[in-house]
């Protein structure tokens, strides 16, 4: 038991941490975008993608709190809906805000011969729409959670998949080959979307490098345009995402398949599913320092 309670307090206090550094990305980007000379698209995008990253961690975080702190009979059946609800569609949105962010500042990097460079937003405000449809998708494919979850007031007997105070209801076939292959469709086209995006601007960034090194050896004086610096943080991003998305994912095939009680798998498991949405405003703050550092420098 008292175990248990020192890893629901590090979880709440990673959730925490994860929390504020969202909150001060989000709020970095709002005063550029405010203040700045130029409302940049990929400033709006990072704004949405705290946005979403702090519902992850809040809706995620007061289950573990919850739970930590005994207030299992909290939360009524319309609340754990509310909750639980919140956390898949925000999950959702961080694919597809990621993807977005990834195109968008390939787009961006592109040579101005090239073929993508018609499609680079003329204003920021041209990025609105993608999130609109980001949530209508998301709040969509979510649905089958409002008939399937249920409070642990209700029946205990009947948790089948425990959020510590919800469980879902089983469901039926027809409502799982519905709404999987559409959640899987989703991450597939994105995330497609996104490794396209990260290939194209290493070849880019390639390119770039060759052309520094060949300056550097006929002694010429050459400054990294800011958008290839962006560049570099975005690809960092995505490595970050695509690592706690395949581990979480590996993790959570294994218990699915395995019928024994891994609790340490089970707690590094919770810990994957909240990785990118707390280190990622940590990789964000570290390239902004690093970028700054270089423009100062040169």
């Amino acid at each position: 038991m008292v175990l248990k309670f020192i890893k629901e307090i590090i979880f709440l206090f990673m959730t925490m941490f994860g929390t504020l550094g969202n909150v001060s990305v989000s709020m970095d980007y709002m005063f550029r975008w405010w203040g700045g000379p130029e409302k940049k698209p990929v400033h709006l995008i990072l704004i949405h993608l705290a946005f979403t990253n702090i519902i992850i961690l809040l809706s995620r975080g007061l289950q573990k709190t919850i739970a930590a702190f005994g207030l299992r009979n909290f939360l009524d059946d319309m609340g754990c809906k509310i909750i639980v609800y919140l956390e898949r569609v925000a999950r959702g949105l961080s694919i597809c805000t990621s993807s977005l962010l990834t195109v968008v500042q390939a787009i961006i990097i592109s040579p101005r011969a090239s073929g993508w460079r018609r499609f680079r937003p003329k204003s920021a405000w041209h990025i609105l729409p993608f999130f609109s449809c980001f949530w209508i998708l998301n709040a969509l494919i979510s649905l089958n959670l409002i008939s399937s979850l249920r409070s642990t007031t209700l029946n205990m007997s009947q948790i089948k998949d425990g959020y510590n105070y919800c469980y879902f209801m089983p469901e039926s076939q027809k409502m799982k080959w519905i709404f999987l292959p559409l959640m899987v469709l989703r991450d597939a086209v994105f995330q497609g979307a996104m490794g396209g995006a990260s290939g194209y601007m290493v070849f880019l960034l390639h390119k770039h490098h060759q052309h520094v090194l060949y300056l550097q050896n006929s002694k010429l004086l050459y400054r990294t345009p800011p958008e290839l610096r962006a560049a570099q943080s975005v690809l960092v991003l995505m490595l970050c995402f695509v690592f706690f998305y395949w581990t979480d994912c590996a993790f959570s095939l294994f218990l699915s398949l395995s019928l024994g009680d891994y609790s340490l798998v089970i707690n590094i498991q919770e810990f994957l599913t909240l990785g990118y949405a707390i280190f990622s405003p940590l990789v964000l703050i570290h390239r902004d320092r690093l970028q700054a550092k270089c423009w100062h420098g040169q």
